[in-house]
């Protein structure tokens, strides 16, 4: 079943069972799916819906940080709840030992002698990674894992 499928029928499943925050979240995200469908006249695949979640899962972390700091609780927590319906469709997140495997492949396969090649380890880190690793995080574990 692909991706986009079990939104839909997690929503319907939602709204059968009456919880309105759940059914609210996945709404969110439905309406952002559409909206990139429709702007960019395409079809999404499971990894596009990946990267829409990854974006959202992004903005709840700012906005939770920000709801915290301003003593709003209540939304930081609304906001909270938000990212656990969202996390539910991403694949499971990878150690700190497979990132550090991942690194030193990817240094290894593009032959990385300085910062300057860091785009070159990144650019075979991200499609691994993705939606599996923050890629800020594995942005500063590259650069420093890079001789000067």
């Amino acid at each position: 079943m692909s991706l986009k499928q079990q939104i839909n029928d997690d929503m319907k499943a939602a709204m059968r069972a009456k919880e309105s925050a759940r059914l609210g979240a996945i709404r969110l995200l439905l309406s952002a799916m559409k909206q990139r469908e429709v702007d960019e006249r395409i079809e999404l695949t499971d990894s596009d819906i990946l990267a829409i979640i990854d974006k959202m899962l992004k903005q709840r972390r700012d906005s939770i940080s920000q709801f915290e700091a301003a003593g709003r609780h209540d939304l930081a927590d609304a906001e909270k709840f938000e990212m656990g319906v969202l996390q539910t469709y991403m694949p499971k997140q990878l150690s700190d030992l497979e990132i550090d495997d991942a690194i030193s492949q990817a240094i290894a396969a593009s032959g990385a002698a300085s910062p300057q090649d860091m785009g070159k380890v990144m650019a075979i880190l991200k499609p691994q990674l993705a939606g599996r690793a923050d890629i800020a995080k594995v942005s500063g574990l590259v650069k420093g894992r890079l001789p000067k």
